[in-house]
């Protein structure tokens, strides 16, 4: 027989089963600790929560997540911004950055395209990447080495090449195993990748 629990603990538990990677067993515990945590816990958690959805928006020239629009990325006087790395996630931009080496700016598509699961084209943040790319020199494709991030990497470049046959379009390399998310490269492979990546 199942469990029942009173309703607000199962409305938490719910709610906590849409997180990425949270199963029913995860969203309980997860539930239960914050029961057990003092009010003070409880009130900085649901506050932060509330914060982040009031205060952080996606910037206007590249989307990523920031609090200031536009980004420290698009607004640093040390960044290339003739040099543009298309990425899938916000969380991407971590794992480049660590690798201390790569200068230029960033735009952040918020996705793959997907036509199994209805992602197209028009689903991906790509209206503001065409007019940068008239200032732009080259143009890196950092999206995974999955089946969708090939996908959207050789769409990019298809796409692309029609409206400016001249730009500079390369792909990171293979420092990235195949079928892997590049949010989850250490800072040696993500360097690699960034170093060895070939023209398209």
């Amino acid at each position: 027989m199942a469990t029942r629990f009173a309703e607000p603990m199962a409305r938490l538990i719910d709610e906590l089963r849409k997180l990425p990677g949270v199963g029913t067993k995860t969203a309980q515990r997860y539930a239960f600790h914050i029961l057990r945590s003092s009010d003070s816990d409880a009130t900085t958690l649901a506050d932060s929560i509330r914060a982040l959805k009031q205060h952080l928006h996606l910037c206007s020239i590249c989307n990523n997540i920031t609090d200031v629009d536009p980004c420290a990325y698009c607004t640093s006087p040390a960044r290339n911004t003739h040099l543009i790395c298309v990425v899938e996630e916000p969380t991407n931009i971590n794992a480049i950055e660590k690798t201390r080496t790569y200068t230029g700016v960033y735009h952040v598509l918020h996705g793959t395209l997907s036509p199994v699961n209805g992602v197209g084209p028009e689903q991906l943040r790509l209206r503001n990447l065409w007019p940068r790319l008239a200032e732009a020199e080259e143009l890196i494709l950092a999206t995974s080495p999955t089946v969708e991030g090939e996908a959207t990497a050789r769409y990019l470049l298809d796409d692309i090449r029609k409206t400016h046959p001249t730009l500079h379009i390369s792909r990171i390399a293979t420092g990235v195993p195949a079928g892997s998310d590049i949010e989850y490269a250490d800072e040696v492979t993500m360097t690699r990748a960034l170093e060895g990546r070939r023209d398209l």
